[in-house]
């Protein structure tokens, strides 16, 4: 009987594959790549093909040894990395320290890890896909060239330590440039009135929105328009003018790709997108479901497509006959369109059984896995369910020349909504409300009428959904590299983030900055974007990756050595403050650390003494009377606490404020919710008081 050897990346898929394989089969773990690129050296050929030097990566001898003992002890070798460009360049790099023949059927690919896919991928290995690994030695070699050659430049001109990365500076730029948009807008009044309208006494109030003027859409700017408005309403009667009754069908959300997983993972569970992929990760390699054993729940979590096998929906559209009834099942499975250019070999994201109930398994799961498991199991079913039937109804209310518009809507048929509805961006609308049954003609009870003033918002600053959504919409970046580029630009000090928004800091624009003047290809955009479909080209087999090399390489030294001439000393002054360092009398500069702002001795690295910036809250503290300052976790998570710790221990998530609960005496703290606005709540928690805080008009 042949003895073969599987060598996978990690040792959690390992340990899920070998309980799939029968005795005969040895499954290893390559812990990831094993050769690469040398850190202490360019190594790249760009005189010859830009030939790659590669080496074994430090620290791992033993480990390739004993993956070349475990081969020749084996009659077949296969290798099964990850299903993508990566993937298949561990799989070739195996291939070489293994000596496995060029042409040999080595590789086995799955995009999910059940014992089904895994024992059908076994059976039908292949020969190493060499257009897909031209495409990662392509990104890996210009994510090289420009790391290694544009930031020394950054050492000498601006910093020691610096770093320009061909896709990371590009996503640093469009924080700078939302950032510049936010301060150069200006916002502009405007005014809106809302009516509250009644039919008849007992029957429910409703609002509705001033919307026209004489038939024509109503803008009113300023305080002294409003006034002539409500001047003008003072004795008009109010009557339903029209109602307008349609149908309208709501469909579901995609199943997950990783971009709208990430985004959708942060806006419902608050996890960033490096968590996201590490709980995702843990679901795809495989975890011990008790009697059931080892499996992975989910299919293969890096991926642009929103296709589903016809297997999966089958399973799917039983499980939503059995479980929700037929009137929930699509006459016709649902298939999703993708935007853009896709790597359609992948599925999207999905349970690898829709039977794996999320409740059912609970106890086999941490908490945030529970959680993401839940996530992609709703919106995978809810993707495969019928659509929402909403009746929506739109009132036209005439007052005098003036006209009122209602709109609201009523679920008909819940469809999808049953199961699950896609979270909103901040600024997004939520539904309509419900309205009363009204008849044309009918008259209307003013009850009240609010003006309120607006001002138009600049963008909002981007958060870890946004960003992620954006770098794919221009194109930049791909599944696997999204949650890294978020990492990295906020590891490196260009960006940093409050409140969950992203804000450049002074070296973010500087840095920013010289890249337009002296590399506008670099930063650019559209320019990045066209790099990465060059990439996808070289996978599919159209382009020549050295062709792509050659291209972008030429015109970029060009510019290095132009840059290096004409670019002098930029100098980033340290902002000083008044306090002064109690090691040697200096005064303290502002610094900017991973968690933000903090204060350090300039006379490093002679004097090492650093001092966190404590921002003070602007209440007492409701135990000792100290003061509460803003503090921050080890994990960077801001927090509150007294100034007197240790002697006093007071700390709180939330921001204290000055007010005790009518309930229990104890101090009520301010959180703020997208929905109701700025809410206190009860500190104890044994207490459920909450008061909502309601805004001056």
């Amino acid at each position: 009987m042949a003895k073969y050897l599987v060598i996978v990346e990690s040792p959690a898929k390992a340990k899920t594959i070998s309980k799939f394989l029968g005795r005969n089969y040895t499954v290893k773990a390559s812990m990831g790549h094993v050769r690469d690129l040398p850190k202490s050296q360019f190594a790249v050929d760009t005189e010859h093909q830009f030939s790659p030097k590669y080496i074994n990566i430090r620290g791992k001898g033993d480990l390739i040894k004993e993956l070349k003992t475990a081969a020749k002890k084996a009659d077949k070798t296969l290798l099964a990395p990850d299903p993508d460009r990566e993937g298949e360049a561990i799989a070739w790099h195996l291939q070489n320290l293994l000596g496995i023949k060029e042409n040999e059927k080595c590789r086995v690919e799955f995009n999910e890890i059940t014992k089904d896919a895994i024992q059908k991928a076994i059976k039908a290995p292949r020969t190493i896909d060499y257009t897909r690994v031209n495409a990662q030695q392509a990104r890996r070699i210009l994510d090289r060239v420009v790391g290694y050659k544009l930031s020394p430049l950054l050492w000498r001109k601006v910093k020691k330590g610096l770093s320009a990365g061909r896709v990371q500076s590009v996503a640093v730029r469009l924080v700078c440039d939302r950032e510049n948009e936010i301060k150069e807008f200006i916002p502009e009044e405007y005014w809106s009135l809302t009516g509250l309208f009644r039919k008849e006494k007992g029957r429910k109030d409703f609002e509705a929105k001033l919307s026209h003027f004489e038939g024509k859409k109503i803008d009113i700017k300023d305080e002294s328009s409003m006034k002539k408005v409500l001047s003008d309403l003072e004795n008009v009667t109010y009557k339903v003018r029209d109602i307008r009754k349609r149908e309208k069908k709501r469909q579901p959300a995609a199943p997950f790709t990783t971009s709208t997983m990430q985004q959708e993972a942060y806006r419902k569970l608050n996890f960033a997108a490096r968590k996201t992929m590490q709980v995702a990760q843990q679901l795809y390699e495989g975890l011990d479901m008790g009697p059931e054993g080892t499996v992975g729940l989910v299919t293969y979590i890096r991926t642009d497509s929103t296709r589903v096998s016809e297997t999966a929906q089958g399973e799917t559209g039983e499980y939503i006959s059995s479980v929700f009834g037929d009137s929930y099942k699509p006459e016709t499975p649902k298939q999703y369109a993708t935007k853009g250019k896709t790597q359609n070999a992948h599925e999207a994201i999905r349970p690898t059984s829709v039977w794996r109930e999320p409740t059912k398994i609970k106890d086999f799961l941490s908490r945030d896995q529970f959680r993401l498991y839940k996530l992609i199991w709703d919106r995978f079913v809810a993707s495969q369910m019928k659509p929402a039937i909403l009746d929506t109804t739109t009132i036209d209310i005439s007052a005098g020349e003036y006209s009122f518009k209602a709109t609201g809507s009523i679920i008909k048929f819940p469809g999808f909504m049953k199961l699950y509805i896609e979270g909103k961006d901040d600024g997004e609308k939520d539904e309509e409300k419900l309205l009363p049954e009204l008849t044309v003609g009918a008259a209307l009870e003013l009850k009240s009428l609010a003006p309120k003033q607006h001002f138009t918002q600049p963008p909002p600053r981007y958060s870890d959904a946004t960003l992620i959504k954006a770098l794919e919409e221009y194109g930049i970046g791909r599944p696997s590299t999204y949650a890294p580029i978020v990492e990295t630009i906020q590891k490196r000090g260009y960006v940093t983030k409050e409140e969950k928004q992203f804000y450049p800091t002074e070296l973010g624009y500087v840095v920013v900055d010289l890249l337009k003047e002296h590399f506008p290809d670099i930063i650019d955009v559209q320019f990045t974007a066209d790099l990465e479909e060059q990439l996808d080209s070289i996978e599919e087999g159209d382009e020549n990756w050295v062709e792509v090399l050659q291209e972008f390489y030429d015109p970029f030294k060009q510019t290095l050595e132009k840059a290096e001439e004409e670019i002098g000393t930029v100098e980033i002054e340290d902002e000083v403050s008044e306090e002064v360092c109690e090691k040697c009398g200096r005064n303290l500069v502002y610094k900017m650390g991973r968690y933000g702002k903090f204060l350090a001795c300039p006379g490093f690295p002679e004097c090492k003494f650093t001092k966190p910036i404590l921002e003070e809250a602007g209440v007492p503290c409701p135990e000792c009377g100290g003061t509460v300052v803003l503090k921050r976790s080890k994990k960077g998570r801001k927090f509150y606490g007294c100034a007197n710790y240790p002697n006093c221990e007071f700390i709180s998530w939330d921001i204290p404020t000055t007010k005790r609960c009518p309930d229990c005496d104890s101090v009520l703290v301010q959180k703020t919710s997208s929905k109701k606005g700025t809410v206190l709540h009860c500190m104890a928690s044994d207490c459920k008081y909450k008061e909502v805080v309601v805004e001056q008009q």
